[in-house]
């Protein structure tokens, strides 16, 4: 059996369990009961690590982000999903991260099925989360296909280049655990990042939006008003053999766009503060995690300017290296992985057969014919079954919480207050299938985020059950 044919078998089994699971109503809720949790603690003991890192930029003419900005003209610098696989604690758990836009309902599926071959575990203990950089890649395949038979829009996502990416990821962890090195010791800290996130959601005195102030913005009355609600810290995890350290994963909630729309490729502001760190020490494997930053750009600082970026990049990587310095590495006593699946229900807004007549009708413009293919892809998920997993990875007194989409920052902080005697560091944008994730409270209030939440306002409920059931198995 090749790796597609494995991948294809898997995925029929993983479907046939999803749908004999949803017979019992645990999926479908989502609450009360975990479709397929997986837990295990363990103590510390021949722990390895096996870091690994692949090239994922697009080729020339690819399409960013669904295909409705400019596609690939230009690279300014390249694309690439980083992680580690993490052994000795029963079967391998595998961590990535990938500069992409997203990685959506079976594209996401596969990326961990493919990690999962490789690493020679199951797909409940491999993680996968896109950074969200906009010219990049934003894979569905749902959404591909739906767009293909229409045939005059452009691509999703080029199936040829999604399959040679997940080909070099299966090679890069293969040749991984050849060289796995012990990990003893683990480190956590954080730092305020200064002068980048703000709110991105502007109510006006009725509770309503009036405004969004985006990853950048160019009007005064954006840049005046505060921060509103974030997450100004930056928090870092690191793993070591002994005393060197060999992994570390940082975490900050923001849109990490300075500008995009030139079809000029690059990891942008976050990803370059990452490359920035990890040119300083070769011998540490870095990782950046966007946050719960659905609702949270860096508008109220940045004015798009090309001038702007490597000042963001500054103030990324400032926040790095202050939360480094906080690091106390401390001997790993006890771990435990473990797993919560959800599938929140589409909006009864949403009707399928009214947007397929809004993707054919060839007079609306790409963007309002793509994009919904996407709306599609998710009420044909729900149709199947097929949940979305929640994990997180316990070690000592940290927690890292794996979560969906782009969450709303509210779901970070609500997380970290719901345990305050742990060290809680959240990465989201990984299975990005429901698209944004707000509060209950913010469908009504109106704006962007809200008219592309694919789900049911319950998602807050079911997400939030969610969160606090992995925190309760530390």
């Amino acid at each position: 059996m090749d790796r597609r044919e494995f991948l294809e078998a898997t995925s029929a089994a993983l479907g046939a369990g999803a749908l004999a699971a949803a017979g019992t109503g645990a999926l479908s809720l989502g609450i009360e009961q975990p479709l397929a949790a997986a837990s295990e603690a363990s103590s510390a003991g021949n722990l390895h690590l096996a870091p690994f890192r692949f090239d994922v930029t697009p080729p020339l003419g690819h399409s960013c982000c669904g295909g409705w900005i400019k596609p690939v003209e230009a690279v300014d610098d390249p694309l690439e999903a980083i992680g580690f696989v993490l052994l000795g604690a029963g079967k391998p758990i595998v961590l990535c991260v990938v500069d992409w836009t997203g990685l959506l309902n079976e594209a996401h599926l596969k990326w961990r099925e493919t990690l999962a071959a490789a690493a020679g575990t199951t797909v409940d203990r491999v993680t996968v989360h896109c950074v969200h950089q906009h010219n990049a890649p934003f894979a569905c395949l749902e959404a591909e296909r739906i767009v293909l038979a229409q045939g005059d829009l452009p691509h999703i996502v080029e199936l040829d280049f999604y399959n040679r990416c997940l080909d070099a990821g299966h090679a890069a962890v293969t040749e991984a655990l050849r060289h796995a090195q012990p990990v003893t010791h683990i480190a956590h800290g954080e730092a305020k990042v200064d002068k980048v996130a703000g709110n991105r959601r502007i109510l006006g005195p009725d509770g309503k939006v009036v405004s969004q102030r985006g990853s950048a913005s160019r009007n005064p009355e954006h840049q005046k008003l505060p921060e509103g609600l974030i997450d100004p810290m930056l928090k870092t995890v690191a793993f070591y053999n002994g005393s060197e350290k060999i992994a570390a994963c940082h975490y900050y909630a923001c849109h990490p766009m300075s500008y995009y729309g030139d079809g000029r490729v690059s990891a942008d502001f976050c990803g370059l503060a990452r490359r920035q760190r990890q040119e300083e020490e070769p011998q540490c494997t870095h990782l950046y995690f966007n946050g719960c930053g659905g609702n949270i750009g860096a508008g109220k600082y940045n004015d798009g300017s090309k001038e702007m970026r490597p000042v963001l990049t500054q103030r990324i990587y400032d926040g790095i290296v202050g939360s480094e310095a906080t690091l106390r590495p401390e001997p790993i006593a006890n771990l435990r992985w473990v797993t919560h699946d959800i599938l929140p229900p589409p909006h009864p807004r949403f009707d399928e057969a009214e947007i397929m007549k809004q993707i054919e009708d060839s007079s609306q413009s790409v963007v309002n014919r793509n994009r919904p293919s996407y709306t599609v892809a998710y009420i044909r998920r729900y149709r199947e079954q097929l949940p979305i997993t929640l994990a997180a990875l316990h070690i000592n007194d940290t927690s890292m919480l794996h979560l969906p989409s782009e969450s709303f920052v509210e779901y970070q902080l609500g997380a970290q207050q719901a345990s305050p005697e742990r060290f809680v560091a959240c990465a989201a944008y990984g299975d990005g299938g429901p698209w944004y994730i707000p509060t209950a409270e913010a469908y009504p209030q109106g704006g962007y985020a809200a008219s592309v939440a694919w789900c049911d306002p319950q998602i807050d409920q079911i997400l939030t059950d969610g969160i606090r059931q992995l925190l309760a198995q530390t």
